[in-house]
């Protein structure tokens, strides 16, 4: 099997209440929790998904990110044959924690369905999917962390072996208010801008 050589295309990190899409800051306010970045963000790029506030943080960053990286190359006339494959340490922990406390006390016993939804962190992957409409291939991993070869390799494959047009991968880490997304398509079309770049040359920077 010939092996397609495979670009990085566009990418995007969000952390310290900033986004940087393709190296350049297109968004940035004052330090302030997650929620109100999130809620401000959203409304600057006046995202049409009223979803998307019922969402868990990791949704909503994983969402953030997607969102500007495949708003502009997804239709919803077609089918978009676009893998997702994102990682992170935490897993689903932040919204597990206050899914325990929900139903630990038991004066004051509230499971809450709204949030138990959220106690996976693939559920951000069937975000993406839905928004998109995406029926394509989509894992998500735990590592320690960010294990750009991985995440590279994994990408190739599917690319190589037809099972995707594009990928969108990377890392969306949430826990306790820290955050930290980094995600980028993955595509056989040759890029000069990112030729040479890693998805651990970008993910540094």
């Amino acid at each position: 099997m010939t092996q397609n050589k495979t670009y990085i295309q566009n990418y995007c990190t969000i952390e310290n209440n900033e986004i940087v899409l393709n190296g350049n800051s297109v968004f940035k306010i004052e330090p302030t929790d997650f929620a109100d970045f999130a809620k401000q963000a959203y409304r600057s790029f006046e995202m049409q998904y009223p979803k998307f506030f019922k969402m868990d943080a990791l949704s909503k960053l994983a969402f953030l990110g997607s969102e500007l990286l495949l708003s502009p190359i997804t239709s919803s006339e077609q089918e978009n044959n676009i893998a997702l494959v994102l990682a992170n340490k935490s897993s689903s922990l932040d919204t597990d924690v206050k899914y325990q406390e929900s139903i630990s006390d038991k004066e004051n016993y509230f499971p809450s369905p709204a949030v138990f939804v959220y106690t996976l962190p693939n559920i951000c992957l069937g975000e993406i999917s839905i928004r998109h409409q995406l029926k394509s291939e989509n894992s998500f991993f735990i590592f320690e962390s960010f294990n750009a070869e991985f995440m590279s390799n994994y990408s190739n494959i599917l690319l190589n072996t037809n099972k995707a047009d594009l990928v969108l991968c990377g890392w969306v880490e949430f826990f306790n208010d820290n955050y930290k997304a980094f995600l980028c398509t993955i595509g056989t079309a040759e890029n000069t801008e990112f030729k040479n770049e890693t998805i651990n040359t970008l993910y540094n920077k």
